[in-house]
């Protein structure tokens, strides 16, 4: 008997193609030949594919969308420039510092110029991508202005030519094209994947994302160590290149253009008010964001100051909570199913601010004082990821086509909003009545707010809701 017959015989009786019409292909043309041109013949999960069973079997433990081409090159191209972009996060402060000689406040402006943007243009950048409707083609071009802008600037250094006010320009123009990305990124997503994989297309989005939190600042590092600032940010001009020829081999369906009118740029805000679910989830998010702010502007100073901790423990305290997002973003996809999306997005709600109570309560020996440092940060990053995959996926299913720039703008806007205030409030704070006390204040006052959504109708939601598309302009101002 034959190797193909023997083959045969012991495939999974779930088949749309007989044994004998198996056998004779097989036999008559080779195994290979005879699978590519019976595409139902599901050969990844036999083990058997082109190039032997290893890559089949490889093939078959891809996450089910990543098989899809469109879904595969559109994630690779997000993660490619979240990547870059945590090159550029460490190498425009740090060429301002050593090639400029840059001084504190200097490089506390950069940094404002490349966060302005989503505060100043979020709303109208919203209303623009559902007005103009092509969301590729604006990613596209998002990403090839970007790689021209910090493409300047390692001529102007080579040129003799750079100046402090120059990168000023550069991280309030690529910020301004990150927002207009950020939230065509959100729509293109919805029309790539199916309403029940929302969770799960979420969870490699935004495991991505913080997977580049991760390795991008220390690849980043290295880089300006090998090379300078100025010339490693040509490795994030080459990822937005490569980003933008990735969205361009895709064509999703893309909703059509809609009319503005008048209350054009309100809507998104309306509709909030409208959708309880949503309201909730950006009541969370606000409160959430202003209270971590509080926290994160006082752990440095906590943890050297108090906890007298090394920057090597530091640095692995917040290590420690970029992996435990990773860990979540793995995690949430089965929590989501066991226990609902609505339900999961509470839990994970709770347990972000919860878990950094162990932050105040930290004391004692160094490696004590550490160790409970790491699992807060862990725990946290873990319910942070399960919040904000299980909340996105309902913001996303919830959202009509027409309304999703404008309402993904209005969330922008006030997720990062309230950050200055925050770290306004915890530096007040930390001044008046200490760094432990503030730090007490920051966890258990997200705790609370999480408390205050309890009655809505977010924690019933054991699937993804449809659709609630109702109007939010009265005819009287259409």
């Amino acid at each position: 008997m034959s190797r193909n017959s023997v083959w045969t015989k012991s495939l999974p009786r779930a088949t749309d193609v007989s044994y004998l019409q198996i056998d004779r292909g097989a036999l008559s043309m080779g195994w290979s030949r005879f699978a590519r041109a019976n595409r139902s013949l599901r050969t990844e999960e036999w083990g058997i594919g082109r190039q032997g069973g290893l890559r089949a079997r490889l093939w078959s433990m891809t996450p089910p969308l990543l098989q899809q081409t469109s879904f595969r090159r559109f994630w690779t191209a997000q993660t490619i420039s979240y990547f870059g972009d945590q090159i550029t996060f460490v190498a425009l402060p740090l060429t301002a510092v050593l090639a400029l000689h840059a001084n504190a406040a200097q490089v506390g402006l950069l940094s404002a110029a490349g966060s302005l943007p989503s505060l100043i243009f979020a709303l109208h950048a919203g209303a623009f991508v559902d007005q103009f409707g092509r969301r590729r083609k604006m990613m596209i071009l998002a990403d090839l202005l970007r790689a021209a802008l910090l493409l300047t600037v390692p001529i102007t250094y080579w040129l003799g030519q750079l100046t402090i006010q120059h990168l000023y320009i550069v991280a309030f123009l690529t910020g301004s094209l990150a927002v207009v990305f950020g939230i065509c990124a959100n729509s293109l997503f919805v029309a790539l994947v199916p309403r029940d994989d929302f969770v799960r297309g979420n969870s490699l989005v935004k495991g991505s994302y913080y997977l580049s939190w991760v390795a991008g600042p220390t690849a980043g590092g290295a880089l300006i160590q090998a090379v300078s600032g100025p010339i490693s940010i040509l490795c994030d001009v080459v990822s937005f290149i490569g980003s933008a020829l990735l969205l361009r081999s895709i064509s999703p369906e893309e909703p059509p253009r809609i009319k503005a009118g008048r209350g054009h740029l309100s809507e998104g805000f309306l509709f909030i008010r409208r959708a309880s679910a949503l309201l909730a989830k950006f009541f969370i998010d606000a409160s959430l964001n202003f209270f971590y702010t509080i926290y994160f502007t006082l752990l440095f100073l906590f943890a050297a100051k108090e906890l007298r901790l090394s920057a090597l423990a530091i640095g692995l305290v917040l290590a420690a909570g970029a992996v435990g997002a990773v860990v979540g973003s793995a995690l949430t996809t089965r929590v989501s199913l066991r226990i609902g999306v609505g339900p999961a997005f509470l839990v994970g709600s709770f347990i972000y601010p919860g878990a950094l109570v162990l932050a105040p309560i930290a004391g004692g020996p160094q490696w004590l004082a550490a160790g409970l440092l790491v699992i807060a940060e862990f725990t946290s990053g873990v319910g942070l990821m399960i919040c904000d995959i299980s909340g996105s996926s309902i913001q996303q299913a919830l959202t009509p086509d027409r309304l999703r720039g404008r309402v993904q703008g209005a969330f922008m806007l006030f997720n990062n909003g309230f950050r200055p205030f925050g770290a306004l409030l915890g530096g007040a704070l930390g001044t008046w009545l200490g760094l432990r006390p503030t730090l007490w204040v920051a966890s258990i006052g997200g705790v609370l707010s999480v408390m205050l959504i309890l009655p809505s109708s977010i924690r019933r939601m054991r699937t993804l809701p449809e659709e609630a598309d109702f109007p939010v302009v009265d005819s009287a101002d259409a």
